[in-house]
């Protein structure tokens, strides 16, 4: 007679990842006044450029179902700083009965101060499933630019995305106002969604450029020539703007096409200033 109690099937390991940043200005620099960081999240602080950057690393080389990431970051009134990430990131096919990967990034912007979120693309797997939200809040005079890559899977690999839970969100409070709600969904095939003209026309890649600021306005005109200067790569855009609030679309057939554009949409919109090294790595 056998009494061994049955043994329970293994439990999967999963990522959890926690990293909150405040920044603040001292004698006219913006400089650290607070790091935590846990779990699979990091952050390094190379040596400036010009502006202070922010190195966003997961050292769990990816996201899989069930991993949590939660990101804080705040900017004391006058500093700037921008965030970006060491790499592309990407979701992995999550396991049938397994919960979303969930990813929570708020940034925090003081009266006055500048922050830009420039985080590379996002690779969607085949059968991943994701819930994220970027939530963004302005104090007075602040300002914010943005962007947002997805690519559904590696065109080079020959993959091809025919499964995807997805729920992203973008939220913009301008001094406690809700100025800015953007969400996209996705249930099923997505190349049966942005197969339709109206919606995707058959891309495998999109982005959105956000920026709120005073001058925001003002840089439509430039950044609409700008990027209708990619549609022989079949690069398709929309721009517009109304009291200080910038938005863009772009998509692209592949992910390559689709970063040369957002380079150069981001050359105008940052001024001509560099863009993060990582980005060039």
């Amino acid at each position: 007679m056998n009494n061994q109690l049955p043994i329970a099937p293994p439990t999967m390991q999963r990522a959890r990842g926690t990293l909150r940043v405040a920044m603040r200005l001292r004698d006219g620099r913006t400089v650290l006044d607070d790091l935590y960081q846990e779990g699979c999240l990091k952050a390094r602080m190379p040596r400036p450029v010009d502006w202070t950057e922010i190195v966003l690393l997961n050292s769990s080389g990816g996201v899989a179902g069930g991993d949590r990431l939660d990101v804080t970051v705040s900017l004391a009134a006058g500093a700037q700083a921008c965030v970006t990430a060491q790499a592309a990131e990407r979701f992995y096919r999550a396991l049938d009965g397994t919960a979303p990967s969930m990813v929570c990034n708020t940034l925090h912007i003081g009266p006055d101060a500048r922050l830009e979120w420039l985080p590379q693309e996002t690779i969607l797997f085949d059968r991943s499933a994701l819930t994220r939200s970027l939530d963004i809040d302005l104090a007075e005079g602040a300002g914010f630019l943005g962007v947002e890559m997805l690519v559904f899977g590696r065109q080079a690999m020959g993959e091809s995305v025919r499964q995807l839970a997805l729920s992203d969100t973008i939220r913009v409070r301008r001094e406690g106002m809700l100025i800015w709600h953007d969400g996209l969904r996705f249930a099923g095939d997505p190349h049966t969604v942005l197969a339709r003209r109206a919606i995707g026309g058959g891309t495998m890649a999109v982005a959105s450029l956000l920026m709120v600021g005073d001058d925001a306005t003002a840089l439509l005109p430039v950044l609409r020539d700008t990027l209708s200067a990619f549609e022989d790569d079949a690069v398709e855009s929309g721009v517009s703007a109304l009291d200080g609030l910038l938005t863009a679309r772009i998509l692209a057939p592949t992910s390559a096409a689709l970063r040369k554009a957002v380079i150069a949409g981001l050359d105008v919109l940052r001024c001509g200033r560099a863009l993060p090294r990582v980005w060039n790595c």
